[in-house]
């Protein structure tokens, strides 16, 4: 980073607050009193993050008469359901891309049930009067350097030969700096129906008023302890108390599941993002975004850009910091000399905007797995059911897990029980050091590939054969 590129990135950071903006707000809820008695329900949900709050809200609608419980280490949306872009995309599957290589086969029945899913998130929205600033606005993946653009085009005519390219514009230079002007722009693929913008932690808050309405039953500052038998159910031991239930669904994600075996299939991987000041009028019209999609660039190490509703621009994205053994901690929430080189990719992104200062710099732990998607399944005789692994696309996707996981807590055979994606698993994670090692070899890999026209050397090309990879 050259001297003045510097100066200004640190300039830009010195009000900063070191905090999530979505939950640096007034309308943040007042948490509801930890559990010290035992509880008995039909279903226990462990996890007040999207997967346990949609989790316990379609249990209710499917059946209102179901006594849940929900328990919540510390306040519902604190974690990565509170700290992430907003983005909110139909894809299961991490992608088009990715969903090709891993289930070719089914690749039009995962995209028509995610196309489904963000349809019934937004009818939740209306139905419920969820006020989380929901924009079915779509997303623009940009090309910043050459071989980008011809990897938007092959994906887009992949997408029209499989009949799935409704909705798809390829856009040119001119075309893409027409809806966000950045001249580091070259092309981009635009999504106009497949990605909402949302406030994520209204969203959050939004789902815990719905579930309290319907009658679920919600303890905050309870976390999960141990989960064991208990005759013909199961039992979770809290701090303070204990639930006894018929059936437990578990959706911790990124902290250590209950289930311990399932632990090896994901590692947490730390992201950060930037929310500048409100942009005046005159700094709106410099960069345009009339239409207020996400972006995303489409490098390896890329970044996620998004406008909110009063006019600030959210950036984060680039890096993602494995910890060493894979453990989740508050220390690592705040990473200065990542915010300082998000800084400087943001003024190099958008140099109109000079002078512009950040409000809120903050970062967290998301959970990811070597398939980059969602993984599911059942524990002590069906008793119990997971889903983990969304690695950072779990906004729209935690609600199609939670569906996945009452239709196998109830045994049923569906659509979704059925799909391959849903039966298998991916590949776990190796032990440390070898992890560790690994995933830095990787990650190198992927700067270099960056640098080097996309090319991929011989260890992602293994990784490619393996079906292995690391991502945020």
């Amino acid at each position: 980073m050259a001297p003045v590129a510097m100066r200004t990135a640190a300039r830009s950071l010195s009000d900063a607050r070191p905090v999530s903006f979505w939950l640096d707000d007034p309308g943040k809820p007042a948490a509801l009193p930890a559990l010290t008695t035992t509880e008995k329900c039909d279903l226990l949900v462990v996890g007040g993050g999207y997967s346990g709050l949609w989790t316990a809200l379609l249990a209710k609608e499917r059946e209102p008469d179901r006594d849940v419980v929900l328990i919540e280490g510390r306040e519902v949306g604190w974690a990565a359901s509170g700290r992430n872009g907003g983005f909110c995309a139909a894809s299961l599957t991490h992608g088009l891309g990715n969903g090709l290589a891993r289930w070719p086969d089914e690749l039009a029945t995962l995209e028509r049930l995610g196309e489904r899913n963000l349809d019934a998130i937004e009818e939740a929205v209306a139905r419920y009067s969820l006020d989380c600033d929901f924009e079915r606005s779509g997303e623009i993946d940009v090309a910043t350097e050459p071989h980008q653009l011809d990897e938007l085009a092959e994906m887009y005519e992949e997408a029209r030969r499989l009949g799935l390219a409704d909705g798809l514009e390829l856009l040119d230079r001119d075309a893409v700096r027409a809806q966000v002007d950045s001249p580091t722009f070259l092309g981009g693929l635009w999504d106009r129906r497949g990605v909402a913008m949302l406030h994520p932690a209204k969203l959050a808050w939004g789902l815990k008023r719905a579930c309290r309405d319907l009658g679920v039953r919600i303890f905050e500052n309870t976390p999960g302890l141990e989960l064991v038998s208990v005759g013909s159910g199961m039992g979770v031991r809290t701090p303070y108390g204990r639930v006894v239930a018929r059936r437990v669904a578990l959706g911790t994600n990124v902290f250590p599941s209950l289930v311990k075996r399932v632990r090896p299939y994901t590692v947490p991987v730390y992201d950060y993002a930037l929310t500048t000041e409100p942009l005046t009028p005159e700094q709106l019209a410099s960069v345009g975004w009339k239409n207020r999609q996400g972006l995303g660039d489409s490098a390896n190490r890329f970044h996620y850009f998004r406008i909110t509703a009063d006019h600030r621009i959210l950036w984060g994205g680039y890096d993602a910091i494995y910890p060493f053994g894979g453990r989740v901690s508050a220390e690592r929430d705040h990473r200065p000399e990542t915010y300082l080189t998000l800084a400087e990719h943001f003024f190099r992104c958008f140099p109109q905007l000079e002078g512009v200062r950040f409000s809120h710099a903050w970062g967290g732990a998301i959970d990811t797995c070597s398939r980059f998607s969602a993984f599911f399944g059942t524990a002590h005789q069906g008793k119990v059911a997971y889903a983990a692994g969304f690695t950072g696309l779990g906004v729209g996707a935690t609600r199609f897990g939670a569906d996945v996981m009452l239709d196998l807590l109830a045994g049923e055979r569906t659509e979704r029980t059925e799909l391959k994606m849903v039966r298998s698993k991916p590949l776990p994670f190796p032990p440390e050091p070898i992890a560790w090692a690994g995933i830095g070899l990787t990650k190198w890999s992927l700067a270099r590939a960056d640098e080097n026209g996309g090319r991929r050397n011989l260890w992602l090309k293994a990784m490619d054969r393996l079906g292995l990879g690391f991502d945020s």
